[in-house]
């Protein structure tokens, strides 16, 4: 465990004048990927390129690195409903659990080969459910430590993942252009196909409606499926060269995207169907993730090591 310390500079108010966002440096070379708030404030993120997982106080800005093995190459960090971080590790091809109090390591290595893990989301029956870009998609019964592995109906790509309100498990095909929605009983995958093809669908996230939200990042739109309606919308964003990367919808279900062309947070209205640009601070921010919990969103700048936070109340 390597404790640093860092500075927690003075936040900036946004060009609407209605947040205001903050940046938190990390250990130089950390190269952070995803990023977790907790509700007890604790905020973890994925040391990508030193193999650990990194823990930031928002109140001193202090830093706090937890080794998870060697040839840790953690990608995404979720926040469990037993309140522990847990990581899909693409180097360990394993998924591994972190205790918040004790900071034991628990690794659950896949009965598979490699499959490139990415990101992670719960089910409404506390079953993790895991992406893998090489082809893959999976769930965890941490009650057990079962792991059963499913190949993706489309081959590679599966990437970005989230949870309905109502408990459905849907995820993003960066490679294949689509999404899908998994039956949680018995692990089958429907392949759904946005409008425009070869997208480039990043990330998704659900709202408070269940309509999923996805970003696409060949296409340089924000797309969104009503699983009730069976309805598409596409919305190119702002700029000359968007490049939305992650997604994020915030408990007022206002969305929130990453774009790589802007260097930049962006904020989009459903009611209004209209976007907000929000810069980001440090150059070639390169955000990869975003998540939260109300009022704040989070964002790991894997390009500067950075984490941010827009904080809107």
């Amino acid at each position: 465990m390597t404790p640093t310390a860092s500075p927690s500079p003075a936040a900036i108010p946004s060009p609407a004048g209605t947040l205001s966002i903050q940046e938190y440096p990390v250990p130089e070379g950390s190269h952070p990927h995803d990023v977790a708030p907790a509700p007890d404030g604790t905020v973890w993120y994925t040391a990508q390129a030193s193999g650990e997982l990194g823990k930031l106080d928002p109140v001193t800005g202090e830093t706090r690195h937890i080794p998870l093995g060697e040839g840790s190459r953690p990608h995404g960090v979720i926040v469990g409903p037993d309140g522990a971080a847990w990581i899909t590790d693409g180097g360990l091809n394993a998924i591994v659990r972190v205790d918040p109090q004790t900071e034991e390591v628990q690794i659950f290595p896949l009965p598979t080969g490699y499959v490139n893990l990415n990101t992670a989301t719960f089910d409404r029956n506390g079953v993790l459910w895991f992406t893998g870009q090489a082809g893959a998609y999976g769930r965890l019964d941490p009650a057990t430590g079962q792991i059963e592995v499913f190949e993706a109906p489309r081959g590679r790509g599966p990437y970005g993942m989230t949870t309905t309100p109502q408990g459905d498990v849907y995820y993003a095909s960066l490679a294949g252009s689509n999404i899908a929605r998994i039956d949680v009983e018995t692990g089958q995958a429907t392949v759904l196909e946005p409008p425009t093809p070869g997208q480039g669908a990043r990330r998704v996230w659900s709202d408070s409606r269940g309509r999923i939200w996805i970003s696409e990042w060949n296409a340089g739109q924000l797309g969104m499926y009503d699983p009730a309606s069976g309805e598409w919308r596409e919305w190119p964003l702002p700029g000359d060269n968007p490049q939305p990367y992650a997604v994020y919808v915030d408990e007022r279900d206002i969305v929130w995207l990453s774009d790589f062309g802007a260097n930049a947070l962006v904020s989009f209205d459903p009611a209004t169907e209209t976007f907000q640009v929000h810069p980001l601070p440090s150059p070639n921010a390169n955000v990869r993730q975003l998540l939260g919990r109300p009022g704040e969103v989070w964002g790991a700048e894997s390009g500067a090591d950075k984490l941010v936070v827009v904080r809107y109340r």
